[in-house]
């Protein structure tokens, strides 16, 4: 027998970036279980309706699509307040959306490199900035950056990459301790291989798990309130590991 739907007033409420596919997609789904009302932005139009009749259909939950580019920046406030006009209030914002080159210590392309830039932190940036402030001033809020495990070193194959993710991490560092007296929550994800469009661009595969696998956990750290948390958790570890390492042992590491 399918669950009646729960009042508008009962569902909170999930704004997810980067949500037509893979981890943004299955954190979408996810969400959903929990009875979250959603808005979904992506740059493929053309994967939020279908995606937004799937949730309502099967959890009878309220579901908006958003057609956005995060390297459009000048257009995040107004989208913000249409979404939040739309589902009433936003108590849940994640960043989801990111880009991946081709892991190649040979290659050097400015313009890739700027690319990833823009929309691993620039976008997260645009977003991240006046989610805050609106959470600021209701006083509650939880704001989740899905970032890395390759964001806690530089590595040779992906410099942009790195840092964009690095960048990320101290940048949501900085949001949560400016927020954390208002009462609202910052989570850093540093987020390990998952099975999606960007794994092939990887130089090897390192255990990956599915999306649906990763969503779980980082769900699994929302409930908690978490701080910083690597998904899967035995990413800890190496991420540790390789912090400590000396600069002249790790620049001689293939990773």
């Amino acid at each position: 027998m399918s669950k009646p739907p729960k009042p508008v007033s009962a569902q909170p409420t999930a704004l997810i970036v980067g949500a037509s596919s893979g981890v943004g997609a299955a954190l979408a789904r996810r969400l959903s279980l929990e009875g979250y009302a959603l808005g979904l932005v992506a740059r493929r139009i053309d994967r939020g309706p279908d995606l937004c009749d799937e949730l309502t259909s099967a959890y009878y939950i309220r579901a908006f699509a958003y057609q956005h580019d995060v390297l459009n920046t000048v257009e995040v406030p107004a989208l913000l307040d249409r979404i939040t006009r739309d589902l009433g209030q936003i108590d849940l914002f994640i960043y989801c959306a990111g880009v991946l080159f081709p892991n190649d210590p040979t290659a050097y392309h400015a313009d890739e490199d700027q690319f990833t830039l823009r929309v691993n932190l620039i976008g997260a940036a645009a977003w991240i900035n006046p989610v805050a402030q609106y959470f600021q001033q209701q006083h509650t809020g939880h704001i989740v950056g899905i970032g890395s495990i390759a964001g806690d070193r530089g590595r040779r194959g992906m410099p942009a990459y790195t840092a964009s993710k690095a960048g990320m991490h101290t940048y949501l560092e900085g949001m949560r301790n400016r927020l954390w007296r208002d009462g609202v929550t910052v989570t850093t994800i540093k987020l390990g291989q998952v099975e999606t469009d960007m794994l092939k661009n990887a130089d090897r595969r390192r255990s990956p798990i599915t999306p649906e696998r990763a969503a779980d956990l980082i769900w699994q750290a929302i409930k908690q309130r978490k701080q910083t948390v690597y998904v899967p958790s035995w990413w800890r570890w190496i991420g540790l590991g390789i912090q400590y390492l000396p600069s002249f042992v790790f620049r001689r590491l293939n990773i």
